[in-house]
């Protein structure tokens, strides 16, 4: 049997309320990033306290580097598991030093080694020339490098996340999240990181296990994820999504954005058309014959690429009616509100699930 560095199997947790966690199984090898991703109370935060010893498994088993430590018979307590943990709070100590608060976890060595594996911790997230400041002078991304120091210092196999860049500003989160991710690669740290980000998730992750409702929907690489979700909330937690809707036809799916490939769907089925933004180009002078055309609503410029609302003619039992679309094109594409335009579709970011 192979051994992993952290492994959850079948794990199950419930609160009075609620069930949290459902049927969970989780395997993450040394060195590999697994982020799990989800909306709030999807169960990703009770997963990774569980993994941690903080809370007590009401059903299946936990193995770190092959030794069982959490099952309904036993229960090894967070201080015995070789796991560094890292909070959304940081949860350092404020009447005690940086340097204190690194060695914090380090009880079981000699003073003398105390100090320099703190040290080292330290060094390591350019953290060391604050030793003997306090916490509440730092800031919060100096906090955050303290906190992941704490968690290093005793080397752990295993680290676990819990949302720890949330409370940074965008520009800081993206450089922390960097060096934290080129760090736990150079320690070659088996983590389970907590996130609600999808941008964050596909940054830091080898592997990404999507949550909902307690359960795990969907497990992969995060471009599997991305370019083929299991279904439009897996979709949709990626990014915006325009949403029509089609049948099953001979020829394909007929849907308001056109004929589409079919996938293993019966004639007659009606199906939900998800396109992302991405999908959707322009094309300012359609042809005469042009298959589907648009009235731009607005247009607004993000940046890096241009986001043009639509209005596309559809046709329904009640009538002829408009359906509201947004679409995503790189650089500065600004039709004015009025014009009309010829869409095309990406057919790789247009997925199709049955309802």
């Amino acid at each position: 049997m192979e051994k992993y560095a952290l492994e959850l199997k079948n794990i199950y947790h419930e609160f009075e309320t609620s069930i949290a966690v459902n049927d969970v199984s989780i395997s993450i090898e040394q060195g590999e990033v697994v982020c799990l991703l989800g909306p709030s109370g999807c169960g990703k935060s009770t997963t990774l306290r569980l993994a941690a010893g903080l809370e007590k498994v009401q059903a299946g088993e936990i193995y770190l580097n092959g030794n069982l430590v959490s099952s309904i018979e036993s229960q090894i307590p967070p201080e015995q598991r070789d796991v560094g943990l890292v909070f959304q709070d940081y949860a350092l100590f404020p009447h005690l030093s940086v340097i204190e608060n690194t060695k914090f976890g380090l009880k079981k060595h000699s003073q003398k080694i105390a100090e320099r594996r703190a040290l080292d911790a330290l060094k390591m997230v350019n953290m060391d020339s604050y030793s003997q400041s306090y916490p509440h002078t730092l800031s919060g991304g100096e906090q955050q490098r303290v906190a992941l120091a704490r968690a290093m210092a005793p080397k752990p196999k295993v680290m676990l996340l819990d949302e720890p860049y949330s409370g940074l500003d965008a520009r800081l989160r993206d450089n922390i999240r960097d060096e934290v991710l080129h760090l736990l690669k150079a320690n070659e740290c088996a983590t389970l990181m907590v996130t609600h980000d999808s941008e964050e998730a596909m940054f830091m992750a080898d592997r990404i296990v999507m949550m909902q409702e307690g359960r795990i929907i969907q497990t992969g690489k995060p471009e599997e994820l991305y370019c083929n979700p299991v279904n439009a909330f897996v979709a949709g937690f990626f990014g915006e999504l325009n949403f029509v809707d089609g049948v099953v036809v001979e020829k394909g799916v007929d849907s308001d954005l056109g004929l589409l490939p079919s996938r293993d769907f019966k004639i007659g089925d009606k199906v939900e058309v998800v396109a992302r933004p991405e999908a959707l180009s322009i094309r300012e002078k359609p042809c005469i014959n042009e298959e589907k055309k648009a009235v731009v609503v607005e247009s607004k410029l993000l940046g890096r690429s241009s986001l043009i609302h639509l209005s596309l003619p559809i046709h329904s039992k009640g009538g002829n009616k408009n359906k509201h679309l947004h679409a995503r094109v790189p650089g500065v594409v600004l039709p004015r509100p009025g014009a009309i335009v010829g869409v095309e579709l990406d057919l790789s970011q247009v997925f199709v699930f049955k309802k």
